[in-house]
């Protein structure tokens, strides 16, 4: 059945679309707002996957380059694995969507979002969600209620909705907002140090645009809402949640008070395993169905234990935040290099200095880009006590790594302020919640252990919360199992000047502004509490670099000198990073950038250069070289590429009969720039800087 609606939703129409393509898919939306579509499609397998304890889905964000019209730049000319983007993207449609399954569902699901055409000035990835959410809403899924997502900018005090592009360079937030019709479900975007009520402002302004798209949703969904599948839920029975709470409820409630993670985890695993030997012969092949009854005692354990008596695993307060260390200079090597620990949380983080040949190269919808900041995030197994197959970057590393890159980005000087490439590594040595706010405390650190030029440090922390019912307390720098048992993992960047960065995500319906205005405050709280730890370790930047860092020079040349600097096929060019060791860079409009580990070689370089695009002055002494004798005198290289005339009547301060008696060719002389006229021709004097008889 064809079906199309449309609403204004900002400056654009925002349109849903089904019945057209893709019509074999379970459930098929094209999304359009301005001229940016997407195609989301949501197919469900039909056979339940039967050893999992987690919901089976998978959630695909791809941009075609077809969007703008473009052929991919690669060698196979054709798209690849996932930028750096579209994982994002994925993580953000998948975050929400996630929770609005029922519990124990565990048919594989797998949602694919196509970026079918871009106006290169509105993100397609809010889109991607909203399709997301009404295609799964039109299958077969018993999938709970629709979901809306908006962009939010703020600048010169107003509040902005789906910013353009070039709308978000210039604004002061750059959020994505997710939720229900009453309910906030994900926020996650980066921010130039703004108050918690501006950020609070920003949700309330984006609550009433995401009811207008739920509302959308629901007149689109209207007649072609598919019946639910029939599905078995993957969730023990009553009787077996009734047998492992009566065999293990005691021994878990003590172990939930052994402070140290893996102790307890250690104590844990071994009362599991007790019970499942335990009802071998009554439960047969269910140890995944154990598992889930044993997880869920546990976790109702931990809730009521906090919920009840204030405690937590560690034996910390709702509000206390975990004992902090800082070092800095670890790595005598590195430029920069710094180890922060808060509890059994520990991340390195280490600064490098480059140059501008070692930006990263960005090449998506918005077209090709350059990075001179980045932050990469490292989260090996043996952080967690464990053994895996090492690969390429998770999903989860991307992401981690994104949110500390955008916490620090605020801070990091301008490129004429600071000519470097900076690329920051995170490796988390050791991990028990909250490993990227961890990240984003190290990468300060390391910063002004590398010399950068950065104003303050940026901090960042965890909060948690469980609810239940009306009731609910808000945690303070959460661990690893209270993120997993808890219902929000809510995390918050900032200097001691307001935000930079924020990401929540929950793992129920949704959320009030009122509790999340709570939460701004404590983190808030907190975050000055580690600041004044950090900037106890370090509070200014070092006074110059590390030794090992290259030195950088920078100089402006005539853009008409650039080809006389590189030289027929790079030959001047080349033999000057030859003969000096150092690295030059120019850009087309006439910026030199020279960069040498070797001080002394930089500037070496840097006189060369000098001295190929050196323009002659009238009244200035140069040493040249005579490179042809006429009869009217001598034409002399005063240097590279200019050439003076030195008249037979400025030779000398006696008469000259013979140029060859007074200079030969190959000969270095003093001169004196008499003249240049309005051709450029250079007049010279050997007599006005030879004394007088």
């Amino acid at each position: 059945m064809y079906k199309t609606v449309s609403k204004q939703i900002g400056n654009h129409v925002l349109s849903l679309e089904t019945g057209r393509i893709a019509k074999q898919a379970d459930g098929s939306v094209m999304v359009r707002y301005g001229d940016s579509t997407i195609l989301a499609t949501v197919c469900v397998d039909k056979e339940p996957v039967t050893d999992k304890d987690f919901l089976p889905l998978t959630v695909e964000y791809r941009e075609k380059t077809y969007a703008i019209g473009k052929i991919p730049g690669n060698f196979f000319r054709r798209e690849g694995r996932p930028n750096t983007k579209e994982t994002l993207s994925s993580r953000q449609i998948d975050r929400p969507l996630r929770p609005l399954f029922p519990k124990g569902f565990c048919n594989e699901v797998q949602i694919i979002v196509n970026v079918l055409s871009s106006d290169q000035e509105n993100d397609q990835d809010t889109l991607g969600l909203i399709g997301a959410s009404a295609a799964c809403i039109i299958s077969p899924l018993p999938f709970k209620k629709a979901v809306g997502a908006v962009h939010v900018g703020y600048s010169n005090g107003n509040y902005i909705i789906n910013p353009t592009f070039k709308q978000i360079d210039e604004s002061d937030i750059d959020i994505i907002v997710t939720g229900s019709d009453h309910e906030i479900m994900m926020v996650e975007g980066n921010c130039y140090e703004v108050s918690e009520d501006i950020m609070v402002g920003a949700l309330d302004f984006a609550r009433g645009y995401i009811s207008d798209i739920c509302d959308l949703q629901r007149e689109f969904c209207e007649g072609l809402h598919k019946t639910v599948m029939e599905y078995t839920v993957n969730f023990p029975t009553d009787e077996m949640v009734a047998d492992v709470r009566d065999f293990s409820t005691g021994d878990i409630g003590g172990t939930l008070k052994i402070v140290d993670k893996t102790e307890r985890n250690s104590a844990l695993s071994g009362i599991f395993t007790r019970m499942t030997e335990h009802f071998q012969e009554k439960y047969p092949e269910s140890d995944y169905l154990l598992k889930i009854a044993f997880e869920d005692i546990v976790k109702n354990l931990m809730r009521a234990m906090i919920m009840n008596n204030s405690v937590r695993f560690d034996g910390r307060g709702p509000d206390e935040i975990r004992p902090i260390t800082c070092e800095v200079g670890l790595l005598p090597r590195a430029h920069g290099s710094a180890l922060f620990t808060r509890g059994q949380t520990q991340a390195l983080g280490v600064t490098t200095l480059g140059t501008k040949l070692d930006e990263r190269m960005i090449d998506d919808l918005e077209g090709t880009s350059y990075k001179s900041y980045m932050l990469d995030y490292n989260f090996p197994p043996f952080c967690v006590g464990e053994v895996r197959r090492i690969m390429g970057p998770s999903r989860r590393e991307i992401g981690h790594g994104h949110l500390a890159e955008s916490s620090i980005a605020p801070i990091i000087p301008a490129e004429e302020v600071f000519p470097y490439t900076i690329r920051i590594v995170s490796d988390i040595l050791e991990s028990n919640g909250s490993s990227s706010m961890a990240s984003v405390c190290a990468g300060s650190l390391s910063l002004m252990d590398a010399g950068v030029p950065v104003k303050t440090q940026v901090a960042g922390i965890a909060m948690g919360l469980i609810k239940e019912g009306d009731r609910y307390i808000i945690l303070t720098d959460i661990l690893g199992d209270e993120d997993h048992l808890g219902d929000m993992d809510f995390k918050v960047a900032g200097t001691a000047e307001g935000i930079t960065a924020f990401q929540m995500d929950i793992k129920i319906d949704g959320i009030t502004t009122a509790i999340m205005r709570e939460a701004l405050e404590k983190a808030q709280i907190a975050r000055h509490a580690i600041l004044d730890i950090m900037n106890k370790t370090l509070s200014e930047p070092r006074e110059s670099i590390s030794k090992f860092a290259p030195s950088i020079l920078i100089m402006k040349i005539a853009v008409d000198k650039i080809g006389a600097v590189i030289g027929q096929g790079g030959k001047v060019i080349k033999s000057i990073q030859e003969k000096t060791g150092a690295t030059i860079n120019i850009d087309d409009d006439g910026t030199v950038t020279i960069a040498a580990v070797d001080s002394e070689a930089g500037k070496a370089a840097f006189d060369m250069v000098s001295k190929i695009v050196e323009e002659p002055e009238i009244g200035g002494i140069y040493k040249g070289t005579v490179k042809r004798i006429e009869k009217f005198g001598a034409f002399v290289e005063i240097m590279s590429g200019k050439e003076g005339l030195i008249h037979v009547s400025e030779l000398d301060h006696r008469r000259v009969n013979r140029i060859e008696d007074v200079v030969k060719i190959g000969d270095t002389i003093d001169v004196k720039v008499i003249g240049i006229d309005d051709k450029g021709r250079i007049k010279c004097s050997r007599k006005a800087v030879l004394p007088r008889p």
